[in-house]
């Protein structure tokens, strides 16, 4: 399941998850820190794909990773993903909540969150 997240994040299919490929699958227009004018969506967009990285450093990581270069190679995400999971009891509810992040459904859905319906 993490892996074929992954692959639907590569959107440019180069093996490397990088800010382009992320803004393809999350919107960061609407973080509140770019609507209150603190962060610009790119900076948004970093941060996300440096919460993969840290996690890659806490391994022992691989000759592909390099931390706060702004690339998630498929290790990084693997690990990032090993330890979300260390705290699931349940394989089916992990396999959903990777379905659901990442839309592999690819679900049209309604917004049903903040009045805004």
């Amino acid at each position: 399941m993490v892996k074929k997240a992954y692959a639907k994040i590569d959107y440019n299919g180069n093996g490397c998850l990088e800010i382009d490929d992320v803004r393809q699958n999350y919107n960061a227009s609407n973080h509140p820190d770019v609507k209150s004018q603190k962060k610009t969506e790119d900076e948004v967009l970093q941060e996300f794909l440096e919460t993969f990285e840290a996690h890659r450093q806490m391994s022992k990581g691989d000759s592909l990773s390099k931390a706060g270069d702004g690339k998630v190679t498929l290790n990084e995400f693997m690990d990032y993903y090993s330890n979300i999971s260390a705290g699931i009891d349940d394989d089916e509810y992990f396999k959903l909540m990777i379905t659901n992040a990442w839309n592999l459904e690819n679900r049209q859905y309604q917004k049903a969150w903040g009045g805004e319906f």
